[in-house]
């Protein structure tokens, strides 16, 4: 199974997970991470330029490679990070047997709806992909973070900044 196989979204999302016998967990552990009490001044945004799937395989490794960056840099407090899409669509294969005499054990096309393999979720251009909230004096490692995280999602990706008025980041 390879990811490039569901970048495009060629048919329907296949969502209802209440009607799949065996349906896969998500694999991103936290969607939030970082010191959700403290005050911050500026908002990073990582955005998406194509309509893509992105794989909870990649949403989950992007997630993993800035929070690396941020704790690395700033330390356990002093950033908050956010995953913002979450996987609902729900991906499947017909697995093929590529042996020699496979063709007597498997029935091609015939009954091929697939078994469920994973979760994606849809991206429209300019969709927000991850957050990251922190103070002044780290505004480089933040957007340090976001690319580093870009290169493991697969879609080109642009870093936003914005000034936060508000005090809480929540």
């Amino acid at each position: 199974m390879k990811g490039r196989n569901y970048r495009k979204a060629r048919s329907q999302p296949y969502t209802r997970s209440e009607y799949i016998h065996g349906s896969p967990s998500t694999k991103i552990v936290k969607f939030v991470i970082g010191d959700v009490q403290d005050t911050y001044n500026y908002k990073l945004t990582l955005h998406a330029l194509r309509y893509v799937q992105i794989r909870h395989n990649a949403l989950e490794a992007a997630r993993i490679a800035a929070n690396k960056v941020l704790i690395d840099n700033i330390g356990e407090t002093g950033y908050l990070l956010k995953v913002l899409p979450y996987p609902h669509v729900v991906l499947r294969e017909n697995k093929m047997i590529a042996t020699a005499g496979a063709d007597r054990l498997q029935e091609g096309m015939r009954r091929s709806f697939g078994k469920s393999i994973g979760r994606a979720a849809r991206i429209h251009v300019n969709d927000p992909l991850l957050e990251i909230y922190v103070k002044e004096n780290h505004l480089d490692t933040g957007r340090q973070a976001l690319k580093i995280c870009s290169s493991k999602l697969p879609t080109p990706t642009r870093i936003s900044v914005e000034k936060l008025e508000q005090v809480k980041a929540a």
